[in-house]
């Protein structure tokens, strides 16, 4: 047996005990406990301080799974789970018995979605349930990409922590409602709206408003210490120099095209040019900026197409207003 084997044995052994584990995916870590016991599913709860009406993603080990923990699987689901499983993709549907009303938050549906990270799919293979599991960070802050940053922020809440390395994704799943025939985007993520209508051949609805409850949507979500202000990019470096004058700690996410320009700021973070780069950084680029002891980030949205809608969504989120504000 190798030592990932022992690793992964270990952890599985916690999850059948009632016990948490932060698991490693490529969007961002997990929180997992066994998603067939509410108790577990309790501890979850209690550690990320997250409400418990807030519903969880159940992870699967492939889409061959899909129809155990679901009432039915409607033609353009199966289509998307297996044209995007494993992948940062999640799918709402509506619940079978076998998922406790404690993981949904008490809704009818459930969020399922199959990691694409060889160490989650080898503790879902070892462990042959379903896992629980919401970002590993306390509920609203920035979600976590490294094992490092699980520890610093749960600490001992978490019984074993599986360090996968850093994420390749960086930003949380693509949520659809995949409830009927007429699919919806609920979250912005590592799929693209694009991609997905590629696949369907058809255009995806706009969400009605007061629909299905899904993770990350709080009006304050991944938000780091600093207050976050996001402005137009062509205001960018004005509004971080006035705020600096007046008295903040400054950090300012420069967008690439800008990176020669002379910011006198406390801190200059460069966004890469690459979509895709911009989204593994971007909860980095969050927590450094609290690190290097900044209390405003100025900042502008990228391009809103791809990926950068999904970044756009967690820096609007980041930018939202906070309790007692």
């Amino acid at each position: 047996m190798t030592g990932w084997d022992r690793e992964i044995e270990k952890a599985a052994e916690v999850l059948r005990s009632g016990g948490l584990v932060a698991l490693p995916t490529e969007t961002v870590y997990g929180l997992g406990a066994n998603a067939e016991d509410p108790e577990a599913v309790a501890r979850i709860f209690e550690a990320k301080q997250r409400p418990a009406t807030n519903p969880l993603i159940v992870h699967i080990a492939s889409a061959d799974q899909l129809s155990d923990w679901v009432a039915e699987v409607p033609p353009s689901a199966r289509l998307l789970a297996e044209r995007f499983w494993p992948g940062p993709l999640t799918l709402v549907l509506r619940r079978s018995s076998r998922v406790p009303l404690e993981v949904t938050g008490g809704l009818e549906t459930v969020a399922l979605r199959v990691p694409d990270h060889p160490l989650a799919l080898a503790l879902l293979a070892a462990f042959g349930g379903g896992v629980a599991a919401p970002s590993a960070n306390r509920f609203g802050s920035v979600s976590p990409t490294t094992a490092g940053h699980v520890v610093s922020e749960l600490g001992d809440a978490v019984d074993h922590v599986l360090d996968g390395g850093p994420c390749g994704v960086g930003v949380e799943s693509t949520i659809v409602d995949a409830t009927s025939e007429t699919l919806s985007i609920l979250r912005p993520g590592g799929v693209t709206s694009e991609e997905l209508e590629a696949a369907l051949g058809r255009p995806l609805v706009s969400p009605s408003a007061g629909g299905i409850r899904v993770p990350g949507q709080h009006p304050s979500h991944y938000a780091p210490r600093a207050r976050v202000v996001l402005v137009e990019p062509e205001e960018l470096i004005a509004r971080a120099e006035d705020a600096q004058a007046s008295g903040h700690q400054v950090g300012v996410f420069l967008p690439h095209d800008m990176a020669r320009a002379s910011v006198k700021v406390h801190a200059v973070l460069e966004v890469p040019a690459s979509p895709s780069a911009y989204a593994r950084g971007l909860y980095g680029f969050l927590r450094e900026v609290d690190e290097r002891g900044c209390d405003l980030v100025i900042a502008s949205l990228p391009a809103q197409e791809g990926l950068g809608v999904a970044i756009g969504n967690r820096l609007r989120r980041a930018a939202g207003p906070r309790p007692g504000q």
